[in-house]
């Protein structure tokens, strides 16, 4: 039983199986702040923001997330490498362990709902091992108003215990770490691993199964942002591509970072509360809501700081996955609700660091379905041990490793909103220009602000196009504020004919990554595909 800060309502935890446990119902974010630090688990840096270490783990473990398999997933789950089967069986036996551990402890607890549309409303109850995990869930689910907490029914339990480690050879995980989904029981649970993305991805996952299943609406690895106009932007891309970044405009209304759903009514809706972005490489002059947005109630994740207690954003030494997550509040210019309408502008991010595809250029209907199943970003040395040149780098729908369904399922709901929205497709290059990683450079960010910019205005609309020759994609061959020579990748490479042979070599790459897709694929889709 708990007396809290925010409200007078206790709970209970016994149903779960969790007994004589201290509960800690809904602290609020300073409470949460000021216990991790007291805890040592966490330090406060000079903007006011918390700043804990995830320990072992500093990114997603993808090879350690299960699905239950069992009467609602086994026909409807796309199985393999990504989506991997769990016994039931084995999901009870570790339950009882994970809730066994955590009896007796001090456990915090956090009522919550995902999807800002009401129609589509989740309630999360989401328990925690650690205060910071709960802050976690506090900055990055939406908030329920005190009434609405009064008589919340939980639809989805998340159970995050960082220092339960799983016992492989009993419990069927394939290391100490797990993250498994259970669609009958609607619960998740996570443990081994203290990196929070977890938590919030666990339930993307859950989205991204039942809202197309049940509710004809697309699930989407997204930004989104609105105009004054009322039209409203989507931004889909890998980590790295540019997505947080390339949607917190000044001049328009941020929905939401990272997920959402298109609905049947054609709205366009976040799953979140609250942001989740990388900080490496972080500065005031480039992402200036980002940066502000790092301040007392924001959770940083693994940076390095100084003897001031300031963060070095450039020090890569712990991870060069460095994250912060905040409130959505904590950006000035939102969208209230976080819901869009209208949506005209579809950006597909790629950072190609073979300096291959054009800085923006225009998709058909065909293209955009097979490059939305391509996912396609690269990988640059120094991301993983053991890369020292690009690599390419394939996530289905850009969010591969959330997606429970066969990617064509998506893709056929996408190429469907898109045709009745009448949306434009654009793919956009945030990588390298002038030659690949290492001889090249990164495209300008403000050229890529002023590409989508003029997209977003019709400044694109009558301009001259050409066909590019490896990819059949539509390049414009001028935009306002931004060189001519610049968009013609070919162009700004010294020695034409490397470029020849380097987009050959990334054309066959996308071939050979779409092969496993083409069976699934209509021929419009296939028709998307490189010469």
């Amino acid at each position: 039983m708990i007396n809290n800060t925010l409200n007078t309502k206790t709970i209970s935890l016994e149903a779960y199986g969790i007994e004589n446990a201290r509960i800690r119902y809904q602290l609020s974010p300073e409470k949460l702040h000021d216990i991790t630090i007291k805890k040592g688990q966490g330090v406060e840096v000079s903007s006011g923001a918390l700043a804990i270490n995830t320990g072992e783990f500093t990114g997603r473990s993808p090879k350690d997330r299960f699905i239950v398999k069992d009467s609602i997933t086994r026909d409807h789950v796309w199985w393999g490498g990504i989506n991997i089967p769990f016994d039931p069986v084995k999901f009870d036996n570790l339950y009882r362990k994970m809730v066994k551990y955590l009896s007796g402890k001090e456990v915090f607890v956090r009522d919550c709902y995902a999807c800002a549309d009401t129609n589509y409303r989740t309630n999360i109850r989401v328990i925690t091992e650690c205060p910071w995990s709960n802050l976690f869930a506090y900055n990055m689910f939406l908030r329920p108003s005190m009434d609405e907490l009064e008589n919340f029914e939980t639809e989805w339990t998340v159970i995050n215990a960082p220092d339960f480690y799983a016992d492989p050879s009993e419990d069927g995980t394939r290391q100490h770490n797990f993250a498994i989904l259970n669609f009958t029981e609607k619960m998740v649970l996570i443990g081994g691993t203290g990196y929070t993305g977890e938590i919030k991805k666990s339930i993307f996952s859950a989205l991204n199964f039942t809202l197309p299943v049940y509710k004809n609406t697309l699930p989407m690895h997204c930004s989104a942002n609105v105009g004054e106009n009322g039209e409203t932007a989507i931004f889909f891309g890998l980590s790295g591509t540019g997505k947080t970044t390339l949607s917190a405009d000044p001049d328009r209304k941020l929905i939401g970072d990272d997920e959402h759903g298109w609905t049947s009514e054609n709205t366009v809706f976040n799953f979140e509360g609250g942001c989740y972005a990388k900080v490496i490489n972080l500065c005031e002059e480039n992402e200036p809501d980002i940066y502000r947005a790092i301040k007392k109630g924001a959770l940083l994740e693994n940076v390095v700081l100084n003897n001031k207690g300031q963060v070095d954003f450039d020090n890569t030494s712990i991870t060069q996955n460095t994250r912060v997550s905040y409130p959505l509040d904590h950006i000035r210019n939102i969208q209230e609700p976080s819901i869009g309408y209208n949506p005209k502008n579809i950006f597909f991010l790629t950072a190609d660091a073979f300096g291959v595809l054009p800085p923006i250029s225009k998709l058909t209907p065909g293209q955009a379905a097979y490059h939305f199943i391509s996912g396609y970003t690269a990988k640059v040395a120094g991301t993983e041990a053991g890369i020292d040149e690009p690599v390419p780098s394939f996530s289905a729908c850009f969010g591969a490793p959330f997606m429970p369904l066969h990617p064509t399922k998506y893709a056929e709901m996408l190429s469907a909103k898109m045709k009745t929205a009448r949306v434009n497709v654009w793919l956009v290059n945030t990588g390298w220009t002038g030659g690949p990683y290492g001889t090249g450079s990164r495209m300008k960010l403000r050229y890529t602000r002023a590409m989508i910019t003029a997209a977003l205005h019709g400044q694109l609309d009558n301009v001259k196009f050409e066909e590019h020759p490896v990819f059949g994609i539509a390049v414009p061959q001028s935009c306002p504020a931004v060189p001519s020579e610049v968009l013609n990748p070919r162009n700004t490479w010294t020695d034409q004919q490397a470029y020849d042979k380097q987009a050959t070599g990334l054309s066959r790459a996308f071939k050979e990554n779409f092969s496993v897709f083409a069976a699934y694929a209509n021929e419009e889709i296939l028709s998307g595909a490189p010469r």
